[in-house]
């Protein structure tokens, strides 16, 4: 592992973590998923009234969204290896915001995408991947572990926080007004907080835009593909039960009301699984950890249709694979590093993260299509498949770590 100094982001060397950015980081990847991502499920509905669309059509706008986002990864990743991420991830808060703004003035579907594009486009500039880079390159290598965790703790509430806010706010007004408020207060903490807290955080390692050097390397190693393909599997799993569980626990027999509670359960397990996950890596290497949890995850979804009519059956299986729910953010960094080391660490998440982010895209439009011609037990089947397969696939990278 990398031993290099680690500079502070107030300058100066620093051998452990740097606990304004970090918690700066918190704040804004919390507020950054709340009102970028998940505030759009509260929307949907009074905006595709209004706007006199399906909800279908108006779900394609967080689809691009997406999208543009894993597109984006790679050009990302490259900018944050060769110039860090203040600049990044200021203009991003800033290009976010009047997109949030944007987004509330639209009045076609035309707009709408053309809003979601940019909003994709700011999500690839701000969330978690820029967010990791920079902690990496500023954080004491023995200490990037609980640096991760402590952003990811925080950002693990942004769902519980914000879905419940948007619903409040459009108790109180429009929908539009509400995306007014969402688009202030996140310029409000996100764009002073990422020009303060992120100055001085330029990569230790400085590498040249033009140069391809370090992805060319890892997309040499056959490891790299296995680990692809492992994440690619697990987004595509928990995307379509992101999207689906709660349609199919009604399917199942229960309430409404009861199938939304149980998939909430999902957001608050994603908290614990990372705890676990980050003590369990002082014993195991984390792609073992992270192979274990895939297939625990597999094995407890895929019991959903056989013991899922039962209230018991079912928050048994949901809080074993809930609690693997966030364990990919935690996992993805460290095994890069562990493997491939802190140069050109950017470039490389980016690498994987393009892959990763297309499959949480694409796979609740084909569940749904799944599910239309046979029903939802062969989705669930095959997200079962898919987690099991893909820890398979991250167990067979384990290899020393990286010199």
């Amino acid at each position: 592992m990398d031993r290099a100094t680690v500079a502070s982001p107030r300058g100066g060397d620093r051998s452990g973590v740097p606990g304004r950015l970090v918690a700066s980081l918190a704040i804004t990847q919390t507020v950054g998923y709340g009102v970028l991502y998940y505030a759009f499920s509260a929307l949907l509905g009074p905006m595709s009234r209004e706007l006199g669309i399906s909800t279908a059509t108006a779900a394609g706008a967080l689809t691009t969204a997406v999208l543009v986002t894993g597109l984006m990864s790679v050009p990302v990743g490259r900018w944050l290896d060769a110039r860090g991420g203040h600049a990044l991830m200021t203009t991003g808060a800033l290009v976010g915001a009047a997109a949030v703004v944007a987004w509330s003035q639209v009045q076609t579907v035309a707009q709408l995408y053309v809003v979601f594009a940019v909003i994709g486009a700011a999500s690839a500039m701000v969330l978690y991947e820029p967010a990791f880079a920079v902690v990496v390159a500023v954080t004491a290598p023995a200490s990037r572990a609980r640096a991760l965790l402590g952003i990811t703790l925080v950002a693990g509430f942004a769902s519980s926080i914000f879905i419940p806010l948007t619903g409040y706010l459009l108790e109180a007004t429009t929908w539009r007004r509400t995306l007014l408020i969402l688009a202030a207060g996140y310029a409000v903490l996100a764009i002073p907080l990422h020009a303060l807290a992120l100055r001085r955080t330029g990569p230790r390692h400085r590498v040249h835009p033009a140069s391809s050097r370090p992805r060319v390397a890892v997309l040499r190693d056959t490891g790299f593909w296995l680990l692809a393909a492992g994440f690619v599997l697990h987004s595509a799993a928990l995307a379509t039960i992101a999207v689906h569980l709660v349609l199919y626990l009604i399917s199942l027999g229960h309430p409404p009301a009861v199938a939304a509670t149980l998939a909430g359960l999902l957001g608050l397990l994603s908290v614990t699984g990372r705890i676990i996950t980050s003590l369990s890596s002082r014993w195991l290497p984390m792609a073992t950890i992270a192979a274990i949890v895939l297939v625990v995850q597999g094995a407890a979804i895929s019991l959903l249709p056989f013991t899922g009519s039962h209230l018991a059956g079912a928050i048994v299986c949901l809080v074993l694979f809930g609690l693997g729910f966030g364990v990919a953010s935690i996992a993805t960094p460290a095994i890069l590093l562990d493997r491939y080391g802190s140069h050109g660490y950017a470039t490389t998440a980016g690498t994987l993260a393009r892959p990763v982010i297309i499959a949480k895209a694409c796979a609740p439009l084909g569940s749904a299509l799944l599910a239309g011609a046979a029903g939802y037990r062969p989705v669930i089947l095959a997200v079962a498949a898919a987690c099991i397969t893909a820890g398979l696939l991250i167990a067979a990278t384990a290899a020393p770590k990286h010199p």
